[in-house]
């Protein structure tokens, strides 16, 4: 890790770590006991949790009737919003207070349709983050446009606004920030950017559900914002996107291009139809998200309260950086992440440090890859049709400019994320992370021998 990482005072704590944290709400730094901590479970000892976690995602029988009813209806397609479909759209747009929602069958078909309202077509540039799911380069690659990577703030791990304008062309038509993990982008520098180049701004809310910034929801700031609600996610139905704005000409647009071109409202294309494609959503897809909205709201208090705690704790401990948010900004911790500072760990690799954690009984994950190496984009560039799109010295260019993604290249090496599940464990079994962070600090350089 750089020198962003503050040099804290060694701290070390009792073997359990809940003695040590007693008292501790959130947001308060712990109580701290001098005490030799337990050794680490790949050195012998005992794990400091073994328990298991919640379940993802979680079923209530008390869902079915409503789906079952839709199931008996025949009315299973939601055309044009009708039905259950309706109804979640206005549900979904009322908890997170924009004007409208249009479903769609996956985010990554949300963000296709939000890319094609806001004109992105062949030959365009799209800024993007790189830390990110693939779905957002790849939605940008469908279109034919060129995805351009802004870095990555080590300290936020979201879009550096500060990198934005040196990537700006004659050709750029859109940024698309990502709130990541559920950890809203820096929106205010961002949208005065895009002000200033007369560029669109769709966010890439797909892992931000409730997720606050400055007292307004993700996915009320954008002129677009896309969601998704796949297996894995706060609100799962399987697959399943959404986008929202406060546009009703904007919606106009997405609900007539998600429904196969069918003319709506205020967009009435060249006559019945314009271009479009089928994306939509199902009414007893809605129907099993419609009861998950409440589920979500309580869900959310209960992570982020969690996080605050962890965050508190694991500030104190040398070599681990909790994620800096914007002022006055709250995240929901899709992935609850921090940075890894070996050094600090007697030069322990971050593989051996999540090991280690994996025997303490806390699975964790080390993010995502530098895709950009990955060879999906250089395919795409040396397409025939990109070729045909872009000039020579421009593809060049833009593969040189990977080079320049310091940041990150920091974040991909240094990030540990803790599934959201974790979160909504009860309390002591955050204390028993905090434990296990510790105890593996603390005898860090037996790990290593």
């Amino acid at each position: 890790m750089t020198d962003r990482v503050t040099r804290r005072r060694f701290i070390q704590t009792t073997a359990a770590g809940s003695a040590a944290l007693a008292g501790l709400s959130a947001g308060q730094a712990p109580t701290v006991f001098a005490a030799e901590a337990d050794k680490p479970a790949l050195l012998g000892g005992k794990p400091a949790h073994q328990g298991g976690w919640p379940k993802w995602p979680r079923w209530d029988e008390a869902w079915e009737p409503e789906i079952v009813q839709v199931l008996r209806s025949g009315q299973w397609c939601g055309y044009g919003g009708s039905g259950k479909v309706g109804e979640f759209e206005a549900a979904y747009a009322k908890v997170l207070g924009a004007k409208r929602c249009v479903t769609t069958s996956n985010g990554t078909n949300a963000l296709i349709t939000a890319l094609h309202v806001m004109g992105v077509d062949a030959g365009d540039e799209v800024i993007i983050s790189p830390f990110t799911f693939i779905a957002t380069y790849n939605t940008v690659l469908m279109h034919k446009a060129l995805p351009v990577l802004a870095d990555t703030d080590p300290a936020t791990l979201t879009m550096d606004p500060a990198s934005i304008e040196s990537r700006i062309t004659e050709r750029t038509r859109a940024i698309v920030p990502v709130h990541i993990y559920g950890m809203p982008c820096d929106m205010d520098p961002i949208k005065a950017i895009a002000k200033k180049h007369n560029l669109a701004v769709i966010e890439d809310a797909c892992q931000a559900w409730l997720a606050d910034y400055k007292g307004q929801k993700c996915g009320t700031l954008g002129d677009l914002a896309c969601f998704s609600f796949q297996n894995s996610k706060h609100i799962p139905v399987g697959d399943g996107g959404a986008i929202t704005s406060n546009s009703d000409e904007l919606m106009d647009r997405c609900q007539a291009f998600h429904n196969v071109g069918r003319a709506t409202g205020t967009f009435k294309g060249s006559g019945s139809f314009t271009r479009g494609t089928n994306c939509r959503m199902n009414n007893y897809q809605a129907a099993m998200l419609l009861p998950q909205i409440d589920k979500l709201v309580k869900e959310t208090k209960t992570r982020q309260e969690n996080g605050d705690y962890l965050i508190a704790g694991l500030k104190e401990i040398p070599g681990i950086e909790p994620v800096r948010l914007p002022e006055n900004s709250r995240a929901v911790w899709h992935l609850f992440a921090f940075r890894y500072d070996a050094t600090q760990f007697h030069g322990l690799s971050r593989d051996k440090f999540r090991q280690a954690m994996s025997a303490e009984g806390i699975p964790c994950s080390g993010g995502y890859s530098e895709f950009y190496y990955d060879g999906f984009l250089d395919e795409a560039i040396n397409s025939r049709g990109f070729q045909r799109l872009f000039p020579a010295q421009r593809l060049k260019a833009y593969r040189e400019s990977f080079e320049e993604l310091k940041g990150n290249k920091q974040v991909v090496q240094t990030t540990v994320g803790l599934f959201n599940t974790l979160l909504l464990a009860d309390r002591s079994a955050m204390d028993h992370i905090l434990a296990a962070v510790r105890k593996i600090q603390a005898h860090s350089a037996a790990l290593v021998a």
